[in-house]
Formats: structure tokens, sequence, C-alpha cells
């Protein structure tokens, strides 16, 4: 039985699609825990409500990001996870902290990496005239969103699309991706040769 904890800063619709695809599924997996470093985000309730420990640690009340991300390695090992998800997690981590969680920590990013790292994505993604967008699950580095892709949702761009609507078709994907990207984690169906995951059963890591 695997376990792992989850991270995030707000609403954690990511964390809400793997917690009820871990019990509906009956993944050889429990969410242990899941951790906000901001206090009253909406994603702890509903993780209370199935039974789930929550944490909060706010990173405002540290000195520097090395602090905080120390006392939150110690939190998070307090549960000792085979796997640390990151959901809407909006911090950028130190170098020893990716580096502690190496090829087990997992990121979504709304862009099709190594396009539009950072923020802003969609509207970026509009302002170059791109014509598909989408959402990419990739392990964690020290990197800012960049490390091995697992998997990639694809959107088309269609007339009128703002960045609003783009990002309510690609949220759509990331619910469906993100969970079977986990559940690979947790079968031991990935593995990272020469830099690139590859899925043992061969199924598919492209999501449309």
């Amino acid at each position: 039985m695997k376990s792992i904890v989850i991270l995030i800063s707000g609403r954690g619709s990511n964390m809400e699609a793997i917690v009820r695809a871990c019990a509906s599924e009956v993944w050889p997996a429990r969410i242990a825990a899941v951790i906000s470093n901001r206090p009253g985000a909406a994603g702890l309730d509903f993780a209370a409500r199935h039974g789930i420990a929550t944490l909060v640690l706010d990173h405002k009340g540290f000195a520097s990001r090395e602090a905080f991300d120390a006392e939150l390695q110690r939190v998070i090992d307090g549960f000792s996870p085979d796997l640390l998800v990151l959901a809407g997690f909006m911090r950028i981590l130190t170098p020893s902290f990716t580096a502690h969680y190496a090829e087990r920590m997992l990121n979504i990013h709304p862009s099709l990496l190594p396009a539009f790292t950072g923020l802003h994505t969609h509207a970026r993604a509009l302002e170059m005239g791109c014509k598909f967008v989408g959402a990419t699950v990739h392990f964690v580095t020290a990197d800012l969103d960049h490390g091995a892709i697992v998997a990639q949702a694809v959107v088309p761009v269609i007339a009128g699309d703002d960045e609003s609507s783009l990002s309510a078709r690609v949220l759509k994907l990331e619910h469906r991706m993100y969970p079977r990207a986990v559940r690979w984690f947790v079968e031991g169906k990935l593995a990272i040769v020469d830099g690139v995951v590859r899925q043992s059963d061969g199924e598919a890591q492209a999501f449309s």
C-alpha cells in the first residue's frame, strides 16, 4: 500500500480528482495527508470530509524559503510518503527540497511543456497565436516547470476563446490525466529512461 501526500494552495480541484479516483478505482494506495501553505484553502475542507489528515503550514511565518521548505519536508516525511503530489501548490521549491523527493514528486502545469513555463500560460499562448494549448504532468526538479514528462493533454484553440474558456477546457482534461498519472506511479508502471518517461503497459501518455 503506497502512501501519497498532496500539497495545495487553494481549491485543489486536481486533488479532489485524485482522491475520488483513488477511492473509486481502489488503488493500492492511500492519501495520507493534504497540506496547504495557505490558511483557509478550500481544498482542506474537501479532504477533511473524506477522512484525510489536513495540515496548514503558512509560508508567511518563515524568514526564508529555505526555512519553510525544511519544515515542510519534516512535516511531509512524518507521513512516510512514497509519492508527493503538487496540485496547485503555488510555491517555488528549493533545490534541496526537490532533491529529497527526486523521482517521487509530481506536478501538473497548464501548458504543453517545455512551452510557457511559469504563470499566465493560456493568455501567453493566445498572444502567440497558438493553435493548441494543454497541460503537462511531470516529475519535479529544481528547474521550474521542467523535469521528465509523464503525460500531456492537448486542447485546440477555437474562435472566440479567451483565457477563461481555455482554462476551463484544459482543466477538464487535467482531472482525467493527473489521476491516471498518479495511478501509474502507484502501480509501478513508470520508468525514466534517458530522461524520457515510459509507461510499461504501453498505455497512451497523451490525452485529448
